[in-house]
């Protein structure tokens, strides 16, 4: 596995060598920067978190934050702080920073922050990111016009500017947390932070002092307060993703701050009060998960006041040809590509696909089969096998080879695609044999880019690409 790649953004030498190192030791890679604008520069595809100092010349930290949530969103971003700007670094986290460490630091309190950032960044790699639909097709950030689309228009339309608690419920991929982004927009709390966190990305033993901050010398390393989610997300929304991931003994003083909107932070004896809207997010039962006794069933009511549930898209196939047409006109302009429509037997073969990843897998889909079109029209030879390919012909018995012949034939298209996979399969295998499975020479045996290789390589499922 390649190492994750983080830029590291700060005007002293020193500094920039220390926690370099430190970082180094961690298993990382580091590209170090001298101010924002070099920062900037650097970060571009396998960058999985970008460690900034505020204070730098040309652009200091705030001014590349504003930068990487409207260029780089994806990618979390740590602030640096010296002792007496803490409450500048609280006020970026606010406005959309990861997290931030504050100097001195100690090396495991990096290592923890960088961890979650890192593993934060890959679960946004596998969700969809958010996508603002085209006049008619949608409302509140959602692409669609079906009735069961339309039935969360009407909850949204109802709870948003409500202080009451949403639990939000559906598979993977139906766009969950565009949901809880909307009920904020469209609150008076708008003006607030938006707090998200995954509670399935953090480490059992960190949940508490992520969600509720901790005192100076509350355990080793601890070496100065710090806030936590619910402080942070005060007078806004703090949106808990996959709450069914909370430990039980964690689910107690959850419990308490969402009947009391109190709590005291790991290690302190002060209770501080906070106001709050909370939306939940799981893809579990969570009804099951009480009665298997993983889940409290007093906090489950607490959380159930409003329940909406999102309908997986095999339950809106309508409006597939609508997010078809808004990803096409995506990533047309982000990959440089003139795919001006879709060809109608190719959008059938979407539509009657499965689609278990949701959305996510449709824009996946969508991205890759443009990424590879050679012409104007997405046909339905551009789609990846596991959609395009027509379903596999059962071998018949000679005394229905007569049945058969009166039976349609395949397409045309069909035979060449399948007929070229195979062929492709068997060269990329060959190549693979004769250099001992190094994709690099391989691909320089077949003359081809060692990334299109590795494409064809998860496409065909001939082994996971280095």
């Amino acid at each position: 596995m390649p190492k994750a790649r983080i830029v590291l953004a700060d005007d002293e030498l020193n500094l920039r060598r220390v926690l370099g190192a430190m970082l180094a030791r961690e298993g990382y890679e580091v590209l170090e920067a001298r101010d924002g604008e070099e920062a900037l520069g650097l970060v571009g595809p396998g960058v999985a978190a970008l460690i900034t100092d505020l204070r730098m010349p040309r652009m200091d930290g705030m001014a590349l934050l504003r930068r990487m949530s409207v260029e780089h969103s994806d990618v979390p971003v740590i602030m640096l702080t010296a002792h007496g700007s803490v409450d500048s670094a609280v006020e970026a986290v606010k406005l959309g920073a990861f997290d931030y460490i504050e100097k001195p630091f100690e090396q495991s309190q990096i290592g923890q922050i960088v961890d979650k950032a890192i593993r934060t960044h890959q679960r946004k790699l596998q969700s969809p990111r958010p996508f603002l639909p085209r006049e008619g097709q949608g409302r509140f950030g959602l692409v669609g016009r079906s009735s069961s689309l339309e039935q969360v228009f009407g909850v949204i339309e109802k709870v948003a500017d409500t202080p009451s608690t949403v639990l939000l419920s559906g598979e993977s991929g139906t766009g969950k947390e565009l949901v809880a982004r909307a009920l904020h927009a469209h609150s008076s709390r708008r003006e607030g932070p938006f707090i998200a966190i995954n509670c399935a990305a953090i480490p059992k033993t960190l949940i508490e002092s992520e969600l509720f901050g901790y005192d100076k010398g509350a355990f080793t390393g601890a070496v100065a307060a710090k806030p936590g989610r619910f402080e942070l997300a005060h007078e806004g929304t703090l949106f808990l993703d996959e709450i069914g991931e909370v430990p039980v003994d964690m689910q107690v003083k959850l419990l308490r701050v969402l009947q009391e909107s109190a709590f005291e932070r790991v290690g302190g004896i002060k209770t501080l009060k906070v106001d709050v809207r909370l939306v939940a997010a799981t893809n579990r039962d969570l009804r099951k998960e009480v009665a298997a006794g993983h889940f409290r069933e007093d906090l489950f009511y607490r959380l159930n006041v409003v329940p909406l549930h999102l309908p997986p898209l095999r339950d809106r196939k309508d409006d597939i040809p609508l997010l078809v047409s808004h990803f096409l006109a995506r990533f047309n302009e982000r990959l440089k590509k003139h795919v001006t429509s879709i060809a109608p037997d190719a959008l059938e073969r979407l539509t009657n696909h499965t689609w278990p990843g949701n959305i996510r897998e449709l824009e996946n889909v969508l991205e890759r089969s443009i990424l590879f079109a050679d012409g104007p029209i997405l046909e339905i030879v551009d789609l990846p096998m596991e959609v395009g390919a027509a379903p596999a012909v059962p071998v018949a018995p000679p005394e229905l080879d007569s049945a058969r012949a009166s039976a349609p034939a395949q397409s045309l298209k069909d035979l060449v695609r399948r007929e070229t996979d195979r062929v492709e399969r068997d060269l990329i295998r060959q190549a693979l044999d004769e250099t001992d499975g190094n994709v690099t020479q391989a691909a320089r045996r077949l003359k081809i880019s060692r990334k299109s290789l590795q494409t064809k390589m998860k496409e065909f499922g001939l082994r996971d690409p280095e």
